[in-house]
């Protein structure tokens, strides 16, 4: 594996750990050259729907964005990077266990809704907020009021 930091064709596996879920490989790596150290990830290959957005257009879903935006939501609140990593994975599993090729984004945010509201009440209106463009405050107020209870 190329070292991320010189670009040294020759690295070295120093640590390999199999993750809680046994659904990865985490493995410390260091680089013969430079001898810094970075970590790799290996996951096996799989294919996710295609995403249908509202306007029609078709995209392929990327576990960056999802992250990117759940972490927006999650923003200075007290939940950990494994706990997301968790959610993440669960979402994945829903996406493959549908079997789809195609999936429209508004059922990919409702199961983003799900995890985020197991995780943080705060982080799931700030994210229903966005999703679900509310048309008032009374419908957000009464949205609100429903997670209160």
């Amino acid at each position: 594996m190329k070292c991320p930091f010189c670009g040294h064709l020759e690295t070295q596996v120093v640590e390999t750990r199999v993750s809680e879920e046994a659904d990865f490989i985490r493995r410390r790596r260091q680089c013969g050259a430079c001898d810094k150290r970075f970590t790799t990830y290996e996951r096996p290959d799989l294919t996710f729907p295609a995403l249908v957005k509202k306007d029609g257009r078709r995209v392929e879903y990327k576990r960056e964005k999802l992250r990117a935006s759940m972490n927006l939501a999650l923003r200075k609140r007290p939940v950990s990077t494994e706990q997301v990593d968790s959610a993440i994975e669960r979402i994945e599993e829903k996406l493959l266990a549908l079997g789809l090729r195609e999936l429209p984004t508004g059922r990919l945010g409702e199961f983003v809704m799900r995890e985020l509201r197991k995780l943080d009440k705060v982080a799931y209106v700030r994210f229903a907020s966005v999703y679900r463009s509310f048309e008032d405050i009374d419908a957000f107020k009464t949205f609100v009021d429903e997670v209160r209870k």
